[in-house]
């Protein structure tokens, strides 16, 4: 389709063009999910194969294992959407068979991940809870901080930090626990519960079965890669150099979808491998669309507007934007935050 600079698509002929994709096919969700365990499963049987033979050759093993864990987190990501399957029943029995691989409980984290696709790229936002990954401050409201806070915050939001030694912790232990979870969701804070007396079934019989030494040696480092991978994803699907965030009642929803989210283009094997999560504005155009259609979504969109491309540097360097600008309608990093940049004068519009 066509368009001409006096005919620009409304808002309703973009989320038109992504509606036709918004429908699960049985048979790619049945392959997608024998094509996601089958390898994670593989993996990890030679990873335990492996343990005898070679600590090293067990640790280099564990890279592409943790990488096919993050595709099984994008099959409970889309359960958690409705969208990996026709049948509520069916996406929340995937969805929490998935959970056991994952360590992230399925209720819990599905709700709290649908308020991030109510309000994202928000700078107004304050039901982030600890997700620090979904908020950005201005530059201004940075500044106004005390300098211990500024400190505070600028080391968890540091990469090495932010995307390298806090994943783990937080999908090995932070959740264990709905430390964050309202107390009227009386349902997701059970999953958190029921999800860790499961895992600790499930542990406590491969321990008895092969040994502790061999099930830490084998899913510990999994672990480790599959949340560094799955959290730097996470990262740069709304922090990237050319995104859009808005606040003072100035959000929309469509923009916030084409000009916030990532069109991450990755080599054909990378989107295989990630569920083409890297067409994240896609997603947020309209979360029903199931993974494995994204693409096809992407192409009748692009059709419409064009939507900028994220290369693969520009995503291994977007981690280090950290605030927005509002003077430039920019992010920047924290060293390009200056003490001049507090002005109350905003670029009107912006």
């Amino acid at each position: 389709m066509q368009q001409t600079p006096t005919s620009l698509p409304s808002d309703a002929d973009l989320r038109r063009a992504a509606e036709p994709f918004a429908h699960p096919e049985m048979w790619r969700s049945v392959l997608q999910l024998a094509t996601s365990f089958g390898p994670f499963l593989a993996g990890c049987a030679a990873m335990y194969l492996a343990c005898p033979v070679s600590t090293w050759l067990t640790l280099a093993l564990a890279v592409p294992t943790g990488a096919l864990m993050v595709r099984i987190f994008i099959v409970q990501h889309d359960c958690g959407h409705g969208s990996f399957f026709a049948s509520r029943h069916a996406n929340t029995i995937v969805g929490r068979l998935c959970s056991l691989c994952t360590f992230t409980p399925y209720l819990n984290w599905g709700r709290q991940h649908r308020q991030h696709h109510a309000s994202w790229n928000n700078l107004d936002r304050s039901d982030g809870g600890s997700d620090i990954y979904s908020s950005c401050l201005t530059v201004r409201a940075y500044l106004d901080l005390s300098r211990r806070h500024r400190l505070l915050h600028r080391l968890v939001r540091h990469p090495l930090v932010a995307n390298v030694l806090l994943p783990p912790l937080v999908f090995l232990l932070l959740y264990r626990l709905p430390f964050d979870t309202p107390r009227a969701w009386t349902n997701e804070r059970r999953s958190v519960h029921l999800t860790n007396i499961a895992l600790v079934l499930l542990f406590g019989a491969l321990v008895a079965l092969l040994g502790w030494r061999d099930v830490l040696l084998v899913h510990g480092p999994v672990m480790v890669v599959a949340s560094i991978l799955g959290v730097w994803l996470f990262t740069l699907q709304h922090r990237f150099a050319g995104a859009r965030w808005s606040g003072r009642g100035d959000w929309r929803f469509v923009d916030a979808a084409l000009d916030g989210s990532s069109w991450f283009d990755l080599p054909r094997a990378l989107h295989w491998l990630t569920g083409n999560i890297g067409f994240h504005h896609v997603h947020h155009l309209d979360q029903h669309v199931p993974n494995y259609r994204l693409a096809a979504a992407h192409e009748a969109v692009q059709e419409l507007r064009t939507v900028p491309r994220l290369g693969l540097g520009a995503g291994l360097c977007a981690p280090r934007l950290t605030l927005w600008d509002e003077a430039t309608g920019r992010l920047v990093r924290f060293r390009d935050a200056r003490p001049e940049m507090r002005l109350d004068k905003v670029t009107p519009g912006v």
